[in-house]
């Protein structure tokens, strides 16, 4: 029997080439302004059209401001490359959620919300963190450039066909315990090139309790374990969520594409390459402390001693504690923070500020601290405003920006500082990734939340409740 992923992907083969790569066809292409321009002017030199511009939808995010967007962006580089996303936009005949528009926000949020990214799909966009889209039950990864302007001009792709991989996880998690902090203790089990070669499909009990927030988090750190992309199998939780959506299917549609979904499964004695599994009881808060999404640890737990790091990776755990201003051995629960960021692809959507305002909700923000909070959309703040979570957070002393990629890379306004250390819900803690000589530490939204009313790094569980 096939794996789920083998499913997907052979009905969308095209074409095999002989000793070669697979032609794929491709049902969804999401384009952002940093990965199109030179995509675009392929098209515009060989004198190429879009071959499905229905199939197509274009927004900005990485360099968007989310401060006075009703303004003309104040960095030229910034402006450059949002205005000539527009024009591509316009003259190709693309759908284009525009600066300011209702539709607009991170690509990878905005996608699910509007029903855009449904189960079985094959969807690909300029961005790493296209795997995101996998948490509805469809084959999604992230392409370069000029593979970008190979789906504009034919709607296919030339990929070579990813193992299979399942990774399990089941019992019940912790209190206080996210799909962040499963995610990022996955991480740290198979490092970050643990995953590589593979589509990972994730199951067991755990992911069958997580909610769709959850479960587009998790897929959407695959990525950074290596992996070409992960997703989930769909179930009814996921028909429910996409049920109304602008995009999804209506009426007599719907009722046979949930019919259809319901067979989007690995059969009982399906073969994966590689199978792995983890007891939930084992995960605790996480946090990392290095330079890349695996150096983390729990948050009672200790920054590891050099002895214990494998002799390949001592020189790069050395060079990552020099950075950070950390020492091995150190404990990380009581250390000070500069700044805090809640938003990126990874937690920006309503789930995440419900969680962090439940957790702030009474308390005050930490003098200290510098707090960005961050929707992924502005669907995500139009739902934080008619929630009342906004009266919540000002009165604990803090302010919603408005959407955007925001701090989670330093494409826009929103850098921290050189030498700060920030807590951030964001996926990547690369040196230089939040702002050059920014220390990050990735974290769930309650574990930001924590360290946003305490000013240091602090077990969200002795806060709830």
């Amino acid at each position: 029997m096939n794996t789920l992923f083998d499913k997907i992907w052979d009905r969308h083969v095209v074409r095999q080439v002989e000793d070669g790569p697979t032609q794929l066809y491709i049902d969804r292409l999401y384009c952002h302004e940093v990965t199109s321009p030179q995509a675009f002017d392929g098209l515009r030199n060989r004198g190429l059209r879009c071959f499905r511009p229905e199939k197509v939808f274009c927004m900005p995010d990485h360099n968007t401001p989310t401060h006075d967007q009703d303004k003309p962006i104040a960095d030229p580089v910034s402006k450059a490359q949002v205005d000539a996303l527009e024009r591509n936009c316009r003259e190709f005949g693309l759908t284009y959620f525009g600066v300011m528009s209702p539709d607009n926000g991170i690509i990878h949020v905005v996608g699910p919300e509007k029903g855009l990214s449904l189960p079985g799909m094959t969807i690909v966009c300029g961005d790493s963190h296209t795997s995101t889209h996998g948490a509805m039950g469809a084959v999604a990864f992230g392409i370069g450039t000029s593979e970008v302007e190979m789906v504009l001009a034919s709607q296919c792709i030339l990929q070579q066909k990813p193992k299979s991989m399942r990774i399990s996880i089941n019992g019940k998690l912790q209190e206080g315990v996210t799909a962040k902090d499963v995610a990022l203790f996955l991480m740290a089990r198979l490092t970050t090139s643990g995953g590589t070669g593979y589509f990972i499909e994730y199951a067991g009990d755990v992911v069958r309790d997580l909610s769709m927030e959850g479960r587009l988090t998790l897929c959407n750190l695959s990525i950074e374990m290596g992996a070409r992309g992960g997703f989930v199998a769909p179930d009814e939780k996921t028909f429910a969520y996409i049920q109304g959506k602008e995009y999804a299917p209506k009426g007599e549609e719907w009722q046979r594409a949930v019919e259809q979904w319901k067979t989007l499964r690995s059969g009982d004695d399906a073969v994966f390459d590689k199978e792995l599994s983890f007891d939930a009881a084992e995960i605790e808060p996480r946090i990392t402390y290095g330079t890349n999404p695996g150096m983390g640890v729990g948050i009672t737990e200790r920054i590891p001693m050099m002895a214990d790091v494998p002799a390949e990776g001592r020189t790069s755990f050395s060079k990552a504690l020099e950075y950070m201003g950390l020492e091995e051995g150190q404990p990380l629960l009581g250390h000070p923070v500069d700044y805090v960021f809640l938003g990126a692809c990874t937690n920006g959507r309503i789930e995440d500020f419900r969680a962090f305002t439940n957790m702030v909700k009474g308390r005050r923000k930490a003098d200290n601290v510098t707090a960005w909070l961050v929707p992924g959309s502005w669907a995500v703040d139009r739902q934080i405003r008619e929630e009342g979570l906004d009266t919540i957070l000002a009165e604990a002393g803090f302010e919603i920006r408005q959407p955007g990629c925001s701090a989670c890379l330093a494409m826009n306004d929103d850098k921290v500082p050189s030498g700060k250390y920030c807590v951030s819900t964001s996926n990547r803690n690369f040196e230089g990734r939040q702002g050059p000589g920014a220390r990050t530490l990735l974290a769930s939204p309650l574990v930001a939340a924590a360290a946003a009313v305490t000013g240091v790094i602090t077990d969200p569980r002795t806060l709830l409740g």
